[in-house]
């Protein structure tokens, strides 16, 4: 059997020193959620926010459903976790079914309940399978969005990136001109679609750098606590689930603990190969649970703190 160069550096590392021995905690982490419908959703959403608030990240957002379908939901949630907690809450914000003076007002209700971050986005049609079409009167695309946003406010503008191509653009070329059309208009950074492999990111951030684009990219990460969703979910978005993933969780459906430590296993060494190439800053894709994202960030050294200490010093 041939081994690559590469298999034999990754074998060294394990060999020499624990897995996560290399990792010094120096990471940036975000966390993405999505409003509650129910009550026992609600509690949810409350105690995975609490439980992920003292690893003190960057921000959290709450995500917006299509066509605003959630958009009363949306604003509670990031109303209160910006009243509430000691978090930096990012609304997310599309341009779907609504007329710019209508974001317009969303908008500035968000800038006057101190919320400063919007992620802003085209978002998709509400109708699945069917083509985005702008709303008449409103904003045609997300570039637009970005810039329509700060002429109102100094918003800080988060946008979205696909490193495996936008499903809805021609090829790579035109998503990455469509990228830096969004960072031209006055984006900070982009959070990208989640993918699996390190190497798809990597690549991807070459080709960001070649096409002239120097805004951070901070890569997606979807800890897959259901692989029958997940695989859903990457159908829709255009994210490839390799052959080996479908065969680390054959069999898992009825050993949901199992189907845990495999996904937070696999989150994890995604991390740690991109913390590994330089990169400092991940945002999580939680579905509204703290387990699998508190343990790969401890698992990385970013670690709780001690809220009653830090208020003490």
């Amino acid at each position: 059997m041939t081994i690559s160069v590469n298999q034999l550096e990754e074998a060294q590392i394990a060999l020499k020193a624990p897995l996560y021995a290399d990792v010094a905690g120096d990471l940036d982490v975000s966390f993405e959620f999505f409003p509650p419908k129910t009550d026992k959703m609600d509690a949810q959403l409350w105690d995975a926010i609490r439980t992920l608030e003292p690893l003190e990240p960057s921000f959290v957002s709450v995500t917006y459903g299509a066509g605003g379908s959630t958009r009363e939901r949306t604003h509670a949630t990031v109303a209160r976790i910006q009243r509430e907690t000691s978090l930096a809450a990012a609304a997310h914000l599309t341009c779907v079914e609504a007329t710019r003076e209508e974001i317009d007002q969303v908008a500035n209700e968000y800038w006057a309940a101190g919320v400063r971050h919007i992620v802003a986005l085209r978002g998709d049609p509400p109708a699945a399978g069917t083509r985005f079409q702008s709303h008449p009167g409103g904003y045609e695309n997300a570039a637009a969005l970005v810039a329509g946003l700060k002429r109102l406010h100094p918003f800080e503008v988060s946008v979205a990136a696909y490193p495996e191509c936008h499903p809805d653009s021609p090829n790579p070329a035109a998503d990455l001109d469509n990228l830096k059309r969004k960072i031209d208009a006055g984006a900070t950074r982009a959070i990208t679609q989640f993918f699996f492999e390190p190497e798809t990111f990597f690549r991807y951030r070459d080709a960001v750098a070649a096409a002239g684009i120097d805004a951070e990219i901070v890569p997606g990460i979807m800890p897959v606590a259901n692989f029958a969703s997940v695989q859903r979910m990457s159908a829709m978005c255009g994210t490839d689930v390799p052959a080996w993933m479908a065969r680390l969780f054959e069999g898992l459906d009825d050993h949901p603990a199992t189907r845990q430590l495999v996904a937070a296993t696999l989150a994890a060494e995604l991390s740690r190969k991109l913390y590994a190439g330089g990169v400092k800053a991940l945002h999580f894709y939680t579905l509204n649970r703290a387990e699998l994202a508190f343990a790969i960030c401890h698992l990385l050294g970013v670690r709780a703190k001690d809220r009653a200490a830090v208020v003490a010093a």
